[in-house]
């Protein structure tokens, strides 16, 4: 083979490797850029759905705070409860997204933080009919399972929060759910 021929072809080998290289490159690139974005968009909606949370709850306590021992009066406890309905229909939206955005560990999470609330706005539901019919009777069981449906609440919450941190850092990396102070 002539020299002219050999530098041709070797010119050509090289050049397909470097495009070779440069593709794989590119789809390395493409494949960490893709994955950024999910975990971003992933923990927007987590935060989202958190926040409205505890948004919820606060609202939640509200209502059983006015339910209490100091009862308010029926017009107050009633704005109290539409508030805490109005930010539970955000939680649904916000978990409409978490659930859009998966994987099923979350969807999973989701699941046991909706039953936990479920069983705490029952009870709630409950300590509201009493009160409207002037039923104090039974104040300090309702109050104390209210105490322990908030207590199963807090852990399906703390649950939803490890099943994302583990998605947001990815395969294999662990990290210990922190307790939030005051929680």
């Amino acid at each position: 083979m002539d020299s002219g021929l050999a530098a041709l072809v070797g010119a050509a080998i090289g050049s397909a490797a470097s495009l070779g290289a440069a593709l794989v490159s590119g789809r390395v690139q493409a494949r960490s850029q893709h994955g950024q974005w999910r975990r971003q968009v992933r923990r927007e909606a987590y935060t989202q759905y958190l926040t409205a949370l505890h948004d919820r709850d606060v609202a939640l306590d509200e209502v059983l705070r006015a339910l209490g021992p100091d009862a308010e009066p029926p017009h107050a406890v009633e704005e109290r409860v539409r508030e805490f309905v109005r930010l539970a229909r955000q939680v649904h939206r916000s978990a409409e997204v978490v659930l859009l955005e998966g994987p099923a560990s979350v969807a999973e999470a989701v699941s046991g933080v909706s039953e936990a609330s479920a069983a705490l706005s029952g009870v709630m539901r409950t300590m509201v009919a009493r009160a409207r019919e002037g039923d104090s009777s039974r104040h300090s069981e309702d109050s104390a399972l209210a105490a322990e449906r908030s207590a199963a609440l807090w852990d399906a919450v703390g649950r939803f929060r490890h099943a994302g941190q583990e998605v947001l850092d990815g395969a294999g990396a662990r990290r210990r759910p922190r307790a939030v102070p005051g929680g």
